[in-house]
């Protein structure tokens, strides 16, 4: 098995390394602590639109000190979240209330520590029709039934799943963090194949993104930089490009994860990288159509005629969806280690450390609304369903948010 360093990118800003799963709680202490680059402070502005808190609810601890990015999933009216306690649960999306929930970690003779599940919940959910799937900090894949959170089967795998699976045509697709791609068939969880010639670095940022999976083609980003596309039946390479060189004389000079969450639509694949580009790539050869210098790491969001990008300090940025242009850009958060953005009608919505959550209009960049969930960092992308946000701490807060004239 491949053995990396993963760092969090706060650290970076303090020059540290941490080996492992160091807190989240401890990157920002650190952050406010030393001073050195503090978040830009928010200023008051005249909302321009309304936002209405419809319910909040707590599932587990959420990511707590897993470092992971955590976000609810929906499907047909119902939220399914999951906590690094062990804790699996379904909402009613409408009003919050819990429909299911359960805790993992007794039944194949793992050892409780001090008390506590030891199974820890990292990577998802994903549910797709009744299929419920998670991943493990212990490198296990756990799949339940999405109505009633029965089990159903579990996978073991070759490191930790901090990403959430990806489910489509009878195959779920995990990628686990010491670079591998794993097929299992949807029924039994058996496996189907195996992709490991990723090359990891050996210091990596902490996180992993989603694969993506569009008319049997599974398209991911990778720690060494690459954006790759595997045929879903067999795991077989069809395309890979570089959006990252990991150029440098440090180990920390040459990060280049594409990492982040991304995006395929229309025959195109939006994806990018730390130290590296934003780019539109042709779904079918991996050919770039445009690409963008910018530095991310939480991976873009789609708008109809916009591509969204978060850069390393934090800095929104909004491209031309066919040109990779630069539309406009706002710095008034910047240092504020922003969760990945989400496209809401003619807003975006983004998280950040102090628990806020922060509305922009899409025409401009300006802020629009404003409303603080808790005082934890929220790290997951808003998940946007409708006209509805439903927005995770890393502490297992869930908030739903409508906005309102």
């Amino acid at each position: 098995m491949t053995s990396k360093v993963s760092v969090a990118l706060p650290l970076l800003v303090l020059a540290a390394a941490l080996s492992g799963c160091a807190t989240v709680k401890g990157w920002f202490a650190d952050i406010k602590k030393e001073n050195i680059q503090p978040p830009t402070p928010l200023t008051e502005f005249a909302p321009a639109v309304n936002v209405q808190k419809l319910w909040e609810e707590r599932v587990g601890k959420g990511a707590d000190a897993t470092g992971v990015r955590m976000a609810p999933a929906f499907a047909d009216g119902k939220l399914y979240a999951i906590g690094s306690d062990g804790t699996i649960a379904a909402l009613d999306a409408a009003n919050g209330h819990t429909l299911w929930s359960k805790h993992l970690g007794q039944r194949r003779g793992w050892i409780l520590h001090r008390g506590k599940n030891s199974v820890r919940f990292a990577g998802g959910p994903t549910v797709d029709g009744n299929l419920l799937v998670a991943g493990t900090i212990q490198g296990e894949v756990e799949a339940f039934d999405a109505g009633s959170g029965a089990e159903r089967w579990h996978a073991q795998v070759s490191s930790e799943v901090i990403a959430p699976p990806a489910i489509a045509d009878g195959i779920v697709v995990v990628r686990t963090n010491d670079g591998r791609l794993y097929g299992f068939d949807a029924n039994d969880g058996s496996r189907k194949w195996v992709y490991d010639r990723s090359t990891v670095p050996a210091l990596s940022l902490r996180g992993n993104g989603t694969p993506r999976i569009v008319e049997g083609v599974v398209y991911a980003g990778e720690d060494n930089g690459r954006v790759i596309a595997l045929r879903l039946t067999d795991g077989n390479l069809l395309w890979e490009q570089v959006l990252s060189p990991g150029e440098g004389r440090t180990e920390i000079e040459r990060l280049q994860d594409s990492d982040g969450g991304l995006v395929v639509d229309n025959g195109v694949v939006y994806a990018s990288a730390y130290r590296g580009l934003v780019a539109a790539l042709i779904a079918q050869s991996g050919r770039p159509l445009w690409t963008h210098n910018l530095s991310g790491y939480t991976g873009v969001a789609l708008a109809p005629t916009q591509v969204y990008a978060i850069d390393a300090d934090s800095v929104l940025w909004a491209l031309d969806l066919r040109t990779g242009s630069s539309d406009w850009k706002n710095e008034s958060l910047k240092y504020r280690w922003l969760s990945g953005a989400s496209s809401m009608g003619e807003y975006l919505v983004v998280g950040d450390l102090d628990g806020y959550v922060h509305w922009l209009a899409a025409s401009d960049g300006k802020l629009a609304a404003r409303a603080r969930l808790s005082k934890d960092a929220i790290q997951a992308a808003p998940l946007v369903v409708g006209d509805v946000a439903y927005v995770e701490d890393i502490d297992g807060r869930i908030g739903a948010y409508r906005l309102g004239k």
